[in-house]
């Protein structure tokens, strides 16, 4: 619990940052769709006709003229992407700082396993994205309630869902990777957040790169298919839960048996 505690206090400065501004860039585009509500259905048409484009962003699958339609874009293009360089940085810098900031040696020589230093670093990591989707989800409800929107709270709860499950996966794959690297890892961490974004984005532009889903959590994230069917793509989640529970069990084993510089 110590060195979970630790760990939080740790990343405080970059948890609260990343969460003021999601936030913030969430609560705005809630409250100017009312200036912009007489617009949007020009927008949609205007989308329409964009082909591929459209297609690759998910948005021939959503009506701009609505409010949740809106709001899957924008969600998308805010929490998932923002939220998935964060979880990135998160996890990809989890073990490896101990050897960059040559504090491993301390941390290491405590009457604590390295099993028992492996999880309460993870849980952290976990917990850090739980309290940022917190704020952003609670903020953001009171932001639509403020603009009187009238909203399906089922679908709105499953689209803040998905993307901290996406942001859980993407965090605990960096996680994994970060027990195999020695020194900085900043670039390696966005570098894999922003491959799964555009991964999705080629996946939808042809049917013979579908199966590029499989590899990004982005997938079961879009904001058209649930906000459509009320429902996750589970077969896109079971495959991510799958990735995400052998990057983990590689890390802890690499870890355990590393040699710590």
């Amino acid at each position: 619990m110590t060195l979970f505690l630790h760990e939080i206090k740790r990343n405080r400065v970059s948890l609260i940052i990343w969460t003021l501004v999601i936030t913030f860039m969430l609560a705005v585009c809630v409250f100017i769709y009312p200036e912009m509500e007489g617009q949007m259905n020009e927008m949609t048409d205007a989308f329409a006709d964009m082909g591929s484009f459209t297609a690759a962003f998910g948005m021939d699958e959503l009506n701009f003229g609505e409010f949740m339609g809106y709001f899957g874009i924008e969600c998308g293009n805010v929490l998932g992407l923002g939220g998935a360089l964060f979880a990135s940085i998160l996890g990809i810098s989890a073990l490896a700082k101990e050897e960059k900031d040559k504090t491993a040696e301390f941390l290491l020589t405590h009457p604590v396993s390295r099993i028992n230093i492996t999880f309460c670093k993870l849980m952290s990591v976990f917990a850090q994205i739980f309290i940022l989707n917190l704020c952003v989800a609670v903020v953001t409800l009171l932001s639509v309630l403020a603009v009187g929107e009238e909203i399906d709270l089922k679908k709105m709860l499953l689209l803040f869902l998905a993307y901290f499950l996406l942001q859980i996966e993407i965090g605990g794959i960096t996680f994994g990777i970060s027990a195999f690297l020695r020194g900085g890892s900043l670039g390696v961490g966005l570098g894999i957040g922003l491959m799964m974004y555009f991964v999705n984005i080629i996946s939808n532009l042809t049917d013979s790169l579908e199966f590029l889903k499989y590899i990004t959590p982005f997938a079961y994230a879009e904001a058209g298919y649930i906000i459509n069917n009320s429902a996750f793509e589970w077969k896109y989640m079971l495959v991510g839960g799958a990735l995400l529970t052998v990057s983990l069990l590689l890390g802890f084993v690499k870890y355990n048996r590393k040699d710590i510089a």
